[in-house]
């Protein structure tokens, strides 16, 4: 019977209070916030029960008014926990994706929907722990910031985040979980490494420019492995240590594919997508116009951050989705 019980996942649910991922805004009604009293709480209670046990004893009037007056702050207290988490409402912000190795940001709205202020709130992420702590005021909105770390690239849910307040005696720990349906994008951890040569024709059989033209300077950048010596800015490295590539603007500009086929065949697959967004972030840099060739999935020559994160994009998701 308990076996059976305890294999009913609605029960299991309703032990862990385990939900799907929510969209959307996210309302803690009362039915699912928690309350306990903490280790001072349990102190507070044996004193009164001692209290009392002792005012009978010894019929004392004054011992009955103060064990009634400290059980009534004790309710009080309670009633007061409880009101401060309930009808709260939690929404998730924007996330930027990250890098694999890097922490990913996220961003959860908590709005107060009531005509009293709600000090103290705990928002801790279950998995990770990191937690943060704000006071909102009345019908007001505050950004909860939560520092996940993402270890591998692919989707990076949120997972469960809890909500705790002890507020306003510590007596009473009141607490709720949400899980709002966010995710964050991780793209593979870039390795640097020298650019492959740029096509000398396009598809068609046109000769193609050289990416930056020679006519005026327009800035400096870090130095590739491939550019030509005669324009590295020697006086800037002297003054910096760095070694820095001056820039020239120009009307045409370079093409060349960052392909997967064009990595050595030993490398194994999370090794190729680090060495591709690497490409792909120097590329960038350069000025080039770039694109990428993957296994099923191919992005035509193109420049720009919105070119950029889609190459990314597909390197992060690459046999995952």
């Amino acid at each position: 019977m308990l076996r059976a019980l305890l294999a009913d996942s609605r029960l299991r649910h309703w032990f862990s209070d385990r939900t799907a991922p929510q969209r959307g805004r996210i309302v803690l009604r009362h039915r699912r916030v928690y309350i306990l009293p903490t280790r001072i709480g349990w102190l507070f209670g044996a004193t009164i029960g001692i209290l009392l046990v002792g005012s009978i004893n010894y019929a004392l009037q004054l011992g009955f008014a103060l064990t009634f007056l400290l059980a009534g702050m004790g309710l009080v207290g309670m009633v007061h926990t409880t009101r401060n988490l309930a009808r709260l409402s939690v929404s998730a912000g924007r996330v930027e994706p990250v890098f694999a190795g890097e922490i990913a940001q996220f961003r959860l709205h908590l709005e107060n929907l009531e005509p009293h202020d709600r000090p103290a709130i705990l928002v801790r992420h279950r998995e990770s722990g990191a937690q943060t702590v704000l006071d909102l005021g009345r019908r007001a909105v505050a950004e909860a910031i939560l520092s996940v770390p993402a270890p591998k690239r692919g989707w990076l849910p949120l997972g469960r985040v809890m909500l705790e307040t002890r507020f306003p005696l510590g007596l009473f720990r009141a607490w709720s979980y949400a899980e709002p349906d966010v995710r964050c994008l991780v793209y593979p951890s870039p390795v640097r490494a020298s650019l492959p040569a740029p096509s000398a024709a396009s598809d068609t059989g046109a000769a193609r420019a050289q990416a930056r033209g020679n006519d005026d300077f327009s800035g400096l950048r870090e130095y590739q492995p491939q550019d030509s010596p005669r324009h590295v800015a020697w006086k800037a490295a002297a003054r910096s240590d760095a070694m820095l590539t001056k820039q020239f603007a120009g009307a045409a500009g370079t093409e060349m594919w960052l392909d997967w086929a064009a990595l050595p065949p030993a490398m194994e697959t999370e090794q190729r997508l680090s060495r591709l967004a690497g490409w792909v972030i120097a590329a960038e840099q350069s000025g080039a116009r770039y694109g990428l060739r993957l296994p099923g999935c191919a992005l035509a020559p193109e420049r720009g951050e919105s070119h950029r994160a889609a190459c990314l994009r597909a390197l992060a998701l690459h046999g995952i989705e």
